[in-house]
């Protein structure tokens, strides 16, 4: 795998939608029931001073909601009404501002000076108190400020009350934007929405569930500020369990419009939109991995790897079998040595064991075809091949600080012709599920001597001359290859989607490197299926399990927890449920590897780095490059033998193996 320089934007509008607004008055929700159960669940929560008179607030009994689902939208309330819902809300949720300053726990934590500095540090504290006291009085955006106030009460675990914050966001404040971490806009209220619906699932002791809530953002696709919003703040109801039960579609009835695929893959498109890969005849979810396990002090920067093939011929026993495919062996007891029971396994029977199904492989070179088919039928696993069409500038020629031109046709003809060579090397090879082409090209950058090194990629310079070329090479592969496998592109989150559309008709799969939160990927889904109207797979999706909050044993946990949301996002996504468009996802990655963090000479590629390379919607916020793996390496010796399996492996293997059983 290459060093990510520029990952995902960080929560990238993630913005869903329905239809009708419904207005029935929820009943009360028993605040004292939940507020213990969530004290027990969580040893964070702390109480509210002023929780305000209303536990679930019916707005249609303070205000009116005006032009609903139009960019005109409204919520009004004055007078009388207005202070009487400021009593409703209680402090901290908008509009009682005020009383949070009233709060004799507010006193107290000024007084001790726990309060002190800028309010960003306090985002990701582990101090939940603090940080809810911090930003309820904090000098910022209101709709940005009641975000935070949500989030701080929601790490608390006082769920109800951050879904009740939440929803004051999205009712009041449904055009805030933030500014994320590489200087795009965030918009805030799409985001809220998913946070409600993620908390009121995940927590149904809650008895909630927000029904036909949108924020459709127009133009949110691009890198400047969009200035409508077309807005229907839905209506929190009360719900039970069996609310949240979906009973599926029935894809037989609905039939089939058009299958792409003439070989043992196909990708069937139904009716109504849904859309389901088949291999040798059987319903396909991929349930991927990105896997590049390589030996400590190894580099791409200085010549002694390259990532993205070296560990298909590594053989450092030199006993003639691959070393991390067949020979990895568990620490079981991590003490960092290999004790007499710790017999190798090998990583390919472990990920098998796990539920995986498929690998990314990110650039076609020079792979070893004979253990990708030992993989294949051994272990049943399908191989996503891909071509970086100038990431990287790889082969398209093209000068790193100028970056790949996708306007020069000398350079485009050096990455077709990488194209065809991939396909015309791969195409007989049955163990392929698709062609991807890209690595988030969009998010390319050109780099600054001696002050950024960019990634060689200059997708800025002419947008739609790069999807053009994507379309391009699309075409051709489909003219190549005999058994007309599905063609992706692997885009960063949706960032350009719309010109992605308009440009590359020839793509049958949109491809995302997403990494949206534990909540899952929001609307994607539904972007896609209406914008594009394609089937999406999760090119990369994953969570460090490295955090400065907490210990070992609880970043693993939250590791775990994303993972398990990401999974439940496609799950419910599949064929037959939800959009109905998701293929499956790749988990980033199998396991740590310690050169992720530059450029050169500031890493070394022989320490684990604890430095965030860059902020996302992670455990404290921190992408930390070289954490990233389901499996710990250790100390760094044995490598590239050692795995140390962390709760999320289990965690995803029970979940492909016993909840969401592969249809047969």
């Amino acid at each position: 795998m290459i060093r990510k320089v520029c990952l995902s934007v960080l929560l990238l509008s993630i913005i869903t939608s329905f239809g009708l607004t419904v207005y029935a008055s929820p009943k009360s929700v028993s605040s004292k029931n939940i507020e213990n159960k969530e004290q027990e669940q969580n040893t964070s929560y702390f109480k509210i001073n002023n929780p305000g008179t209303d536990n679930l607030i019916d707005y249609t009994k303070y205000g009116t909601f005006q032009n609903i689902g139009t960019s005109k939208y409204r919520y009004v309330c004055q007078g009388d009404n207005f202070r009487a819902l400021k009593k409703a809300s209680g402090e901290g949720i908008y509009p009682n501002v005020d009383d949070v300053f009233k709060s004799p726990r507010y006193k107290e934590l000024l007084k001790a000076g726990k309060l002190e500095g800028d309010k960003w540090n306090f985002v990701n504290s582990v101090d939940f108190e603090a940080n809810y006291y911090k930003w309820a009085t904090a000098q910022e955006d209101p709709g940005v400020r009641q975000y935070y106030i949500a989030l701080a009460l929601e790490n608390a675990g006082n769920y109800e009350r951050a879904v009740k914050a939440y929803y004051a966001l999205v009712v009041f404040f449904p055009r805030a934007v933030g500014i994320t971490f590489w200087g795009t806009p965030w918009y805030v209220a799409p985001v809220a929405i998913e946070k409600i619906k993620y908390l009121t699932r995940e927590h149904k002791e809650l008895g909630l569930k927000l029904v036909d809530a949108d924020v459709d953002v127009v133009g949110k696709y691009g890198e400047k500020k969009a200035s409508e919003f077309v807005v229907n703040p839905g209506k929190l109801v009360t719900a039970k369990p069996k609310d949240w039960v979906t009973k599926p579609v029935n894809l037989k009835k609905v039939g089939i419009k058009k299958t792409v695929g003439k070989g043992n893959v196909k990708l069937v498109e139904y009716n109504n939109k849904h859309y389901q890969l088949f291999v040798n005849d059987k319903p396909f979810i991929v349930r991927g991995i990105c896997y590049s396990p390589n030996p400590v002090g190894t580099s791409p920067d200085n010549g002694t790897l390259n990532a993205s093939r070296d560990w298909m011929f590594a053989d450092y026993n030199e006993n003639d079998i691959i070393d991390g495919p067949y020979e990895a062996w568990v620490d079981e007891n991590i003490n960092e040595v290999q004790d007499e029971n710790e017999k190798a396994i090998g990583d390919f029977k472990l990920m098998k064991e796990m539920g995986i199904n498929t690998l990314r492989l990110y650039h076609y070179p020079d792979f070893n075809k004979k253990l990708l088919r030992e993989g294949y039928e051994d272990y049943g696993f399908m191989y996503m091949i891909g071509n970086f069409i100038g990431m990287y500038c790889t082969e398209s020629g093209a000068e790193w600080f100028a970056g790949t031109d996708y306007t020069n046709e000398e350079q485009c003809q050096r990455m077709l012709k990488s194209v065809e060579k991939m396909v015309e090397e791969y195409k007989d090879e049955p163990y392929v599920l698709m062609w991807v082409l890209g690595n988030e090209n969009n998010y390319g950058t050109v780099g600054v001597p001696g002050v950024s090194a960019g990634t060689g990629c200059n997708v800025r310079k002419d947008v739609a001359a790069y999807y053009k070329f994507v379309n391009r090479c699309a075409k051709r592969i489909k003219e190549l290859d005999p058994q007309q496998r599905p063609v992706a592109v692997c885009n960063g989150d949706h960032l350009f989607m719309d010109i992605c559309a308009q440009n590359a008709p020839e793509l049958d799969i949109y491809g995302a490197n997403a990494y949206r939160g534990k909540e899952g990927f929001g609307s994607l889904w539904k972007d896609v299926s209406k914008l594009y109207e394609r089937p999406v797979v999760i090119t990369e999706y994953g969570c460090p399990r490295f955090s400065k909050m907490y210990d070992r044993e609880e970043n693993e946990r939250q590791q775990a927890l994303y993972h398990e949301g990401s999974i439940k996002s496609i799950q419910e996504n599949v064929a037959g449920y939800g959009s109905g468009n998701a293929l499956g996802g790749i988990i980033f990655e199998w396991c740590d590897e310690w050169w992720k963090a530059g450029p050169p000479p500031e890493y070394d590629p022989y320490a684990h780095d604890e430095t965030a390379q860059w902020m996302g919607p992670f455990i404290d916020g921190g992408g930390y490059e070289e954490w990233f793996g389901l499996c710990d390496i250790g100390d760094g010796k044995f490598t590239p033998f050692k795995r140390q399996l962390g709760k999320a492996y289990y965690s995803i293997k029970d979940l492909w193996n016993n909840v969401y059983k592969m249809e047969k």
